[in-house]
């Protein structure tokens, strides 16, 4: 029985140089109950003002990294963007859950009550409903022609599952940063990118050796008072170093820098006793996301799992690196990695401890890579893997790399991480060349 979905418009706006429509789709929950309950998908369609009357562009759909963030919020011909719109028709998914389309939080989470139900619910956000939705939206929007799609680290992830199970759909790939570890439970990616993150905190400390002072400070600190953030939860020191997330990133206000310059404020004089200042307090808030966006907490081990649980895989691998220590000097930050005692320190989190248990102890993921579809790919593919990454290994990425047929690759210590935000323009341009 063929699909029905329901497509509604907005009003288009014009920003610099670009003209954007957004578009919501009404997309099955569950693929396999086309009668079943339905979500919203949300997509927004950006043209270049110049080609306002163009009507045979094709479409470059876009998948966002994550999980569970929504696609850039664009304000005009920038980056990436602006190259991409010499050839095509964008389209910036929110990927389902996240931005305008059908939300997971833990205020939507609430309405269902049972947590075996919000586990049920959540197991329908990973990578092959995405692109079950992705092709939903071809069908609709894009008159059912082949559409290229271009993916940022686990938006790379979806495409590998695009072109394992609906190659069909794809004119060409692009994936930056998002070959991923063709595994099906995550304990050998979380041992390949501790390494990684061992490599950073030297960098890191290199770079800046009077934090490692700072930092055994702050730690002290911690541990022997209870300090609150503004939002009212208890910074711990395992949460104060969960700020190596962005050890990895070089794009303003992200980054390695970043830290440093937050940091730099930790402490203030009042009533003639050193604290933790406000300014660094609201500074941890705004650079740790899993508060707004709880997706990534819940789903992302879950990413790796075929036929297999992850059973809080970063913690039982953590246990295998004594560099983490708290007791050593330096003391080193933990990166993108999650922990199941974040479900007791992170307020919005906290309601979904129990699902996110089930969802950690969960073995029946369907399958989201099929390596003998990727070893008989046609579709013309492009990849960026970048020498340093601390997200994506870089020789789990060549392994993948070697696995997809036809593939080009292009291997670069030039980025870190964020390439496709610090030079999109630039990034994107070598990708499409490597596509000729």
């Amino acid at each position: 029985m063929e699909l029905q979905t329901t497509k509604q418009a907005q009003r288009s706006i014009k920003f610099p140089g670009i003209i954007t429509r957004g578009h919501y789709f009404d997309v099955p929950l569950d693929y396999s109950r086309s009668r079943g309950s339905t979500i919203k998908v949300f997509a927004r369609e950006i043209i270049s003002s110049a080609n306002e009357t163009a009507q045979a562009l094709p479409w470059l759909i876009f998948l966002q990294g994550g999980p569970g963030f929504p696609s850039p919020r664009p304000e005009g011909a920038a980056g990436w963007i602006k190259r991409a719109l010499q050839n095509y028709r964008v389209l910036l998914l929110d990927q389902r859950g996240t931005g305008l389309s059908t939300p997971v939080t833990h205020q939507t989470l609430a309405s269902i009550a049972e947590p075996q139900k919000q586990m049920d619910y959540l197991l329908h956000f990973r990578a092959d409903n995405i692109v079950r939705d992705c092709e939903t939206i071809r069908k609709s929007l894009a008159e059912s022609k082949p559409w290229t799609v271009l993916g940022q680290s686990f938006g790379g992830f979806c495409i590998t599952t695009y072109l394992s199970q609906a190659s069909e759909g794809l004119s060409a790939a692009i994936l930056t940063g998002g070959l991923p570890p063709l595994v099906d439970q995550p304990d050998a990616v979380y041992r390949a990118t501790y390494k990684q993150l061992i490599d950073k905190n030297k960098l890191y400390y290199d770079r800046f050796p009077d934090d490692v002072e700072l930092v055994r400070r702050i730690v002290k600190h911690l541990q022997t008072n209870e300090i609150v953030l503004p939002c009212g939860e208890i910074l711990t020191a395992r949460r104060f170093l969960q700020l190596g997330i962005g050890l990895g990133f070089t794009a303003a206000g992200t980054g390695i820098n970043t830290i440093h310059y937050l940091l730099e404020k930790a402490f203030v004089n009042a009533e003639s006793a050193e604290t933790i200042s406000y300014a660094f307090l609201r500074g941890i808030e705004n650079m740790l996301d899993f508060n707004t966006n709880p997706i990534y907490a819940l789903l992302h081990e879950a990413i790796y799992c075929q036929k297999q649980a992850s059973n809080w895989s970063a913690e039982r691998i953590l246990a295998e690196y004594p560099e983490f220590d708290l007791n050593n000097n330096p003391i080193y930050f933990t990166g993108e990695m999650v922990y199941s005692w974040m479900f007791d320190e992170y307020s919005c989190l906290r309601p979904l401890k129990h699902a996110a248990q089930l969802l950690a102890e969960y073995s029946d993921w369907p399958e989201i890579y099929n390596v003998d579809s990727l070893r008989q790919n046609t579709v013309p593919c492009a990849a960026s893997i970048y020498y340093n990454d601390m997200y994506v290994d870089r020789q789990f990425a060549e392994e993948t790399a070697r696995t997809i047929s036809g593939i080009k690759v292009w291997i670069t210590n030039e980025f870190e991480h964020d390439g496709l935000r610090v030079e999109g323009e630039k990034v994107l341009e070598h990708l499409l060349a490597l596509l000729q």
